[in-house]
């Protein structure tokens, strides 16, 4: 019996090489590495689905040089209908099934918020997510297994609040609102900037994500007697919102939540009430390569050559689709910095320690710098002016956070 049992200990020291391969993270091979996230390619929020395949397009573009460190990546996504409930699912499917060494770029707040406690439980990186809100950014300590990208809705509703105090010191401010830590961070970081300053908030009106329109909200809006009008919406409801405004005769200065000004969008909205569209406010930190200010600039010549090689039948004019690559862009460079023989926590570490201003698809001087303590990579935004034709930058930089 001895004998036995040291010939099997012998035979399960010499397996231990080989069962070591398989307790490798998931995802990796000597020469691939996969990937995965989730967009709404359906849905209410369907305008934000071209981030998907923007990023797909700048890693194909990757691998065409090489990929990162001897590696093509891999990136895989599915559509959850800014649907949390989906977004859940997917991404288990992308864990469990598809086995992705990290997520990444899933797009908005509610989703983010809904797969947050399995990824850190598992310890599978939830990176560059599409969300700004406190309760994702401002969780390090909890879930330091999860990073955004988007800058901080609070940071956002500050600088836009800042600047009713110095254009419209007596403005009378209405607020429209998404039900969720989007809508409310940004409120929040309104009504702080504004306090005790002379404009004040008169009247908000929430919506839920699965309303069907807003037109009731604005409505009581209006009867506020507010001459400013916040709208912290995703596009369409924000389409939906300047088009009731626009029935009801009513002429605010409008400041718009900055998921929402993709060119594509402001051009509806500007078909529907042109008068209210002129002069429109919002932030914003990646460059709009419609913008002719841009027109000699690499990066936008880069960024046409890739989806004309890699997404064929992407629409260059989608501001969407550049901010996809402009992730992309941040998540091989995390992946460079990983090491050559990169873990879950090695490309964590690389996530969490960003310093630069090197991303050639953000505004100029932009800094993505991240620690062990902050989750928002965005260190500055600008305050741009919709003149009915681009974004025209008005001020800034401003800190984001």
């Amino acid at each position: 019996m001895r004998r036995a049992l040291l010939v099997l200990g012998a035979a399960l020291v010499a397996a231990t090489p080989a069962a070591a391969g398989t307790t490798a993270d998931p995802g990796l091979t000597p020469t691939s590495l996969l990937i995965g996230g989730t967009v709404p390619l359906s849905g209410e929020a369907a305008a934000f689905g071209a981030v998907g395949p923007g990023a797909k397009a700048y890693f194909d573009y990757v691998n065409s040089k090489g990929g990162v460190n001897g590696r093509t990546i891999e990136y895989r996504f599915y559509d959850d209908a800014y649907n949390p409930a989906q977004t859940v699912q997917q991404t288990r499917r992308l864990v469990e099934q598809d086995g992705v060494f990290a997520i990444f770029n899933a797009i908005g707040t509610g989703s983010n918020l809904a797969i947050r406690d399995y990824l850190n439980a598992q310890k599978v990186p939830q990176l560059f997510a599409g969300d700004g809100s406190q309760a994702l950014g401002g969780g390090s300590a909890r879930y330091p297994w999860t990073v955004g990208f988007l800058p901080s809705y609070r940071g956002e509703g500050a600088v836009l609040g800042r600047d009713v105090v110095q254009t419209a010191p007596k403005a009378k401010v209405a607020v429209l609102l998404e039900a969720s830590e989007l809508g409310r961070d940004l409120a929040r970081g309104l009504s702080g900037a504004i306090a005790r300053k002379g404009p004040r908030i008169v009247a908000s009106q929430p919506y839920e994500t699965t309303a069907t329109d807003v037109t009731s909200q604005i409505a009581r809006l209006k009867a506020s007697g507010a001459d400013t009008l916040m709208l912290f919406a995703t596009p369409k409801f924000l389409i939906q919102a300047i088009v009731a405004t626009q029935k009801l005769g009513w002429r605010p200065q409008l400041y718009l939540a900055s998921v929402s000004i993709e060119p594509t969008i402001m051009a509806i909205a500007r078909a529907n009430a042109p008068q209210l569209t002129r002069g429109a406010r919002a932030i914003a930190f990646v460059k709009n390569p419609n913008d002719p200010v841009w027109r000699k600039d690499p990066a936008v010549a880069l960024y046409r050559s890739i989806l004309s090689r890699f997404a064929p039948g992407a629409k260059a004019t989608d501001v969407y689709h550049w901010y996809g690559m402009a992730v992309a862009w941040t998540m091989v460079d995390a992946l460079k910095r990983a090491g050559k023989s990169p873990t879950r926590a090695s490309l964590l570490a690389a996530a969490r320690s960003l310093n630069t201003t090197a991303n050639p698809f953000l505004l100029p001087g932009t800094r993505l710098r991240t620690s062990t303590a902050d989750a928002f990579p965005l260190d500055t935004v600008y305050l741009y002016r919709y003149d009915n034709r681009q974004w025209v930058r008005a001020s800034g930089p401003f800190p984001a956070r």
